[in-house]
């Protein structure tokens, strides 16, 4: 075959075996977009979004040597008129008590609940500073006391009748967290403010 002939038959086999190749390999996969969901955070409410009740301590929340007393909805005649003008909507009291008589010991816990207008917050909680510090006179004395912040504000209070010999001391704690108002209140023959102030905190974690 002259040299020719030869060099174009071996230029079509090149070719044919390069398109055998190509015909053996699989296409490539079109890449598809992928869809992302992207998870939208769940917005906290700015008011509570329970009953007054539901937030109220129960017996499991204070030391186990204390009973319960009473527990009561607290009703619109029994608030005073600042608190109606400041908008005050519903309410919730609770009570308890530890007894002793071996060591002639009685102590009382209470907390109440009260909801108010959120916008009103600030002003509630100034009220209620203000009713305590005003119990200042002659005979009793006010001091503040030291306190970590609970709830959205907080502020407590030791209270004592010095005219009155071995005088008890009550301690109060008020706090305001989103558009809920709560006092609570300790006083008797043995008193403990750390234990107040743990109690509290339990009474703040309870509103959603």
């Amino acid at each position: 075959m002259p040299n020719g002939s030869c060099a174009v038959v071996f230029a079509i086999l090149l070719i044919i075996g390069s398109a055998g190749c190509l015909s053996n390999q699989s296409p490539q996969p079109t890449p598809q977009p992928t869809s992302l969901i992207t998870a939208l955070p769940t917005r906290e409410s700015p008011v509570s979004t329970i009953k007054p009740a539901d937030m109220a301590l129960q017996l499991s929340d204070v030391p186990a040597d204390y009973m319960l007393k009473e527990r009561s909805d607290r009703i619109y005649p029994e608030m005073s008129q600042l608190s109606r003008d400041l908008g005050w909507r519903q309410g919730y009291s609770v009570t308890f008590y530890r007894l002793n008589l071996e060591k002639f010991d009685m102590t009382g816990l209470r907390q109440s609940i009260d909801l108010y207008p959120l916008g009103n917050m600030n002003k509630v909680f100034d009220m209620a500073t203000d009713a305590m510090i005003s119990r200042a006179n002659g005979t009793v004395t006010v001091y503040e006391m030291p306190l970590y912040r609970i709830g959205d504000k907080s502020i407590a209070y030791k209270t004592e009748n010095t005219s009155i010999p071995y005088s008890l001391p009550v301690y109060t704690i008020l706090f305001i967290k989103k558009d809920v108002f709560e006092e609570l209140e300790m006083g008797g023959t043995t008193t403990d403010y750390e234990t107040l102030k743990a109690v509290a905190g339990i009474a703040a974690d309870k509103i959603p």
